[in-house]
């Protein structure tokens, strides 16, 4: 059964020989990489040498999908038009003896996706265009060298994946080919492939198709059609192969976008010393710098750089490294060549105006470019390309601002290993430096290990002879990634470059013993299995043991200062931090924090110095009547005071949102007999009293307890206390010259009524104060927490006695779902692998529940009280897609964790940028 499309959508697009069918602006139908070797192609001002070729697009591969993984069948006339035309333009004809046309097909999504999806290469080999292509090149051992790469890629990508076949015990027909070729070569006493002879390689053809047969139970097909279009119909299944789906979901991309399929001519970078192959950056995509880079490999393939098998050379000074220091650049050996490379760059990053990585192929003297895409590149790089380009004048602010993915800040902000430490200790390793920060945890072998012992909570380092699409979840779940082989340009290092992960790649000398788990290094250091190793991702070197990781200080990054710059010129979101002391209010500051949107009055009770408050406040709560607790509550006031006062003068004028004491008072009794005793003694009762005290303090369910305003409304002293803190501290700083502007906040409110009775001790407190010490006036807002489904929806009568609302998104995320956060995990990764839901409740603000009632709220309240302040104070504030839509429902302001406030500001731009406010 096929897929009926309507006749007169295009399935195919051609380019090539100055002219393409289609633009980058067709990226959405042609995949990224059709749509822009359709622009280099046609374009007048590139018209670059593309070797000719055709995409299949995304529509197909969705109607491929929908009608049972069956073409479409008009496909094959549009195919058979376009080879045409390739025929034509190259001389060459597909599956002719005589002049064969040889192919590759590549896969080619909307956004992308390295090593996720499958390629073949050299389609159209026989064992008769074989000779055909001996005569064209005069050169067997090329020719046997393509075809024993054919059988290899079709085999494993074709035959095996694309076919659902299982690998036979553990390994996959790639893998036993891979251990057939090196027993070859060990037993010739090879080191490289390059080193294979001719006879060599015609032997290996032979052997590797009675493997397959043996392996596979088929025949690797001869018929070049056959090899055509079960190249066509592997592309598409592999993008619902595991490791594509598994990169969709780390990345947020879409199932329904489907990908493209590129078909094109052939060209050789493996026929000869005048041969060569190659990746390329516009700019350094570790760092940013405005330098050509990139690595090629002379007499290579494509797979070969990036696969981490030879170490590739640098194409020019700026792109050497440890390894390559000494190796001489294609600047140096191929001049003219380079020439027309740095010229064909420079043209690329100004038409694209953004970083671009190219493929190359150099095909005895005659330069190709097989591809050009948008770059991948660390947060560092990003934010410096950004704020380049834009000093530069080839973008503008807010493309600027656009260029950079929010959560890539998080690199600039990551911690790196203590210099010091570093300093003091001796590296049993050095690879290359290929991604930022510092990292440290166990070394792990496998990708398994890896997801297994992250979700265990353990942090941990996968450690790989090289890394291959299959290990892209353990490296997701890895806090770094290592690996003994492979370059800049490795699969390593664009995926974990992509994801802002540490990552140190081409550790020459690392001896990997998977099996036995353990890795020994050129200095004789056995690591095994669960020890701890540290990296540096900026250095590329490697410690033994577990080193400290520190802060870093980006008042000295210029470029991050350029684009925070334009960053605050363009929000209009306003955004604070959620801090749980003076420290933590500084650090918000040191972010670009505009004020304090939770400080929590109970974390005082907790942590380092928190001994004598937790003491007192365990005798408020388990004292007999009111004058017991009044007497605690006096010898606590002074903490509470001093806490509040201290954050309030580092805002120094920035609004905090104090939040009256929240959680249930069991959470704070002791149950130990010692400290038990000792309240006893101090409150002169009996221990089994006390014992009696706690006991009945305990709550079936105590999210929805006694706590919150509950507290308040039970023991009046509790708020009177707090408040009195509050207004003493603030006003004592207005008096000394300072200014502080405290907000009271009310938590797990649902009612008009809860907040008028704790609006009236406010108040009275407030004339006390003023009073005693004689000012006339404290600012200070009255406000309360939004954190319960019936607030929400009561927020117009609550709004006649707040003044601001602070949406509790955390607590109300549970209440609305009735899911608790605690235990969520039970059976959330179900719910998100069977898409019943898209994302984490508590990680995505849930636009469709949560955040209809943030915006019922805000309407509400704002229909009572006009000039209502709204913000949200859950960890959502600090999530870019949440902070997107806080900004277009008209919130005031976001409040996350210190470090995620750069996040939330770039979050809160872009919003502005994509959605104007009226």
């Amino acid at each position: 059964m096929t897929k009926q499309i309507n006749m007169d959508q295009q399935l195919v697009y051609r380019f090539g020989g100055g002219w393409a069918d289609g633009s980058q602006e067709m990226k959405n139908l042609l995949g990224g990489k059709g749509a822009n070797l359709a622009e280099m192609a046609g374009h007048p001002e590139l018209q670059l040498p593309v070797p000719p070729g055709f995409t299949i697009t995304t529509d197909t591969c969705n109607a491929y999908y929908e009608a049972g993984r069956h073409f479409p069948a008009k496909l094959e006339d549009e195919v058979m038009a376009a080879l045409e035309r390739i025929e034509e333009l190259t001389g060459k004809t597909y599956g002719n003896v005589n002049t064969p046309l040889l192919l590759s097909v590549r896969s080619g999504a909307r956004q992308s996706m390295p090593g996720m999806m499958d390629t073949v290469l050299n389609l159209g080999l026989n064992d008769e265009t074989v000779q055909g292509l001996i005569a064209q090149t005069n050169d067997p051992r090329f020719a046997y060298d393509a075809y024993r790469r054919l059988i290899m890629m079709y085999a494993d990508v074709v035959m095996e994946k694309a076919a659902g076949i299982p690998p036979v015990q553990g390994k996959g027909i790639r893998k036993l080919l891979d251990e057939h070729l090196e027993s070859i070569k060990k037993a010739r006493g090879f080191q490289l492939d390059t080193e294979l002879t001719e006879a060599d390689l015609r032997q290996i053809v032979i052997d590797f198709k009675a493997i397959v047969k043996r392996e596979i139970g088929e025949p690797f097909p001869e018929d070049p059609m056959a090899q055509l279009w079960g190249g066509i119909g592997a592309v598409f299944d592999s993008w619902n192969g595991k490791r594509a789906k598994e990169y969709r979901r780390i990345e947020g991309l879409p199932d329904e976008w489907g990908t493209a399929v590129n078909v094109q001519a052939m060209v050789f970078g493996n026929m000869g010393k005048d041969c060569a192959t190659g990746v390329a950056f516009t700019r350094n995509p570790g760092t940013g710098e405005h330098k050509f880079y990139g690595e090629f490999l002379f007499n290579a393939q494509g797979e070969d750089v990036v696969a981490g098998i030879r170490t590739p050379q640098p194409i020019n000074e700026a792109s050497k490294n440890s390894q390559s220091e000494n190796l001489q650049t294609l600047e140096e050996v191929m001049p003219e060549i380079y020439a027309q490379l740095n010229n064909y760059q420079q043209q690329l990053e100004a038409h694209y105006k953004d970083m671009q990585d190219l493929e190359f192929t150099i095909e005895k003297g005659k330069l190709y470019i097989l591809q050009t895409r948008t770059g991948k590149r660390n947060g560092t790089a990003a934010v410096r390309m950004a704020a380049e380009m834009y000093q530069e004048g080839m973008i503008d602010g807010p493309t600027a601002l656009m260029r950079v993915n929010p959560n890539q800040l998080t690199e600039l902000l990551l911690p790196r290993l203590d210099a010091m430490a570093e300093r003091a200790a001796t590296p049993i390793a050095k690879g290359l430096p290929a991604g930022p920060g510092g990292a440290m945890g166990k070394a792990v072998f496998s990708s398994e290990k890896a997801v297994e012992l992250r979700q265990a909570g353990e942090n941990v380092i996968l450690v790989r002879e090289e890394t291959s699409p299959e290990d892209v979840d353990g490296m997701y779940h890895a806090a770094a990634v290592l690996t003994a082989k492979g370059g800049m340009t490795s699969h390593a290092a664009l995926v974990t470059r992509g994801w802002g992960k540490c990552c140190i790649v081409g550790c020459n000398g690392l001896d990997i013993n998977e099996a036995e788990g353990y890795f020994t290094t050129p200095d004789g250091t056995k690591v095994k299995e669960g020890d701890y190793i540290s990296l540096n991702g900026a250095t590329g070197k490697v410690y033994l043991g577990s080193m400290p990781v520190v802060d870093v200080d980006l008042a000295d990054n210029e470029a991050y200062q350029t684009l925070m710059g334009l960053v605050d010129e363009t929000k209009v979101l306003g955004v604070r931090a959620n801090a749980e002391s003076p420290a933590d209010a500084a650090n918000a500051l040191r972010f670009g924090a505009e004020g304090v949107g939770l400080f929590r009055t109970e974390h005082m009770f907790y942590g380092k110095g928190s001994e004598k408050p937790l003491y007192l406040l365990r005798k408020m709560i388990l004292s007999a009547n009111r004058k017991e607790r009044r007497a605690a509550l006096k010898e606590l006031f002074g903490y509470i005071k001093s806490d509040i006062k201290k954050t309030l003068a580092v805002m120094n004028g920035k609004p905090a949102t104090i939040r009256l004491l929240d959680p249930p008072l069991h959470e704070f009794v002791p149950h130990d007999r010692q400290r038990l005793e000792e309240l006893a003694e101090e409150l002169a009762v009996d221990v089994s009293i006390l014992e009696k005290r706690v006991l009945a303090l305990h709550e079936n369910n105590p999210m929805l307890g006694h706590r919150g305003v509950r507290l308040g409304i039970s023991y009046p002293e509790i708020t009177e206390t707090q408040v009195r803190a509050i207004l003493e501290a603030a006003a004592e700083l207005n008096m000394e010259g300072r200014q502080a502007l405290p907000e009271i906040m009310i938590p797990v409110t649902c009612s008009r009524n809860e907040l008028q009775d704790q609006e009236k001790i406010v108040k009275c407190i407030y004339k006390e104060v003023c009073a005693s010490l004689g000012v006339d006036e404290i600012p200070y807002l009255f406000g309360t927490m939004i954190e319960t489904p019936r607030a929400a929806l009561r927020s117009g009568p609550m709004a006649e006695i707040a003044q601001f609302f602070s949406f509790g998104t955390n607590d109300l995320t549970q209440m609305s779902f009735g899911f608790s956060r605690d235990d969520i995990g039970g059976f959330l990764p179900i719910y998100l692998e069977k898409g019943i839901l898209v994302n984490d409740p508590f990680q995505v603000l849930d636009r469709r529940g949560v955040g209809e009632l943030v915006r019922l709220a805000v309407e509400r309240g704002r229909a009572q009280r006009p000039g209502l302040k709204t913000g949200i104070c859950g960890e959502h504030g600090g999530e870019p897609q949440s902070v997107a839509f806080c900004h277009r429902i008209g919130l005031d302001y976001v409040s996350c964790s210190p470090f995620r406030v750069p996040i939330a500001r770039l979050a809160a731009a872009q919003a502005a940028i994509q959605h104007p406010r009226q």
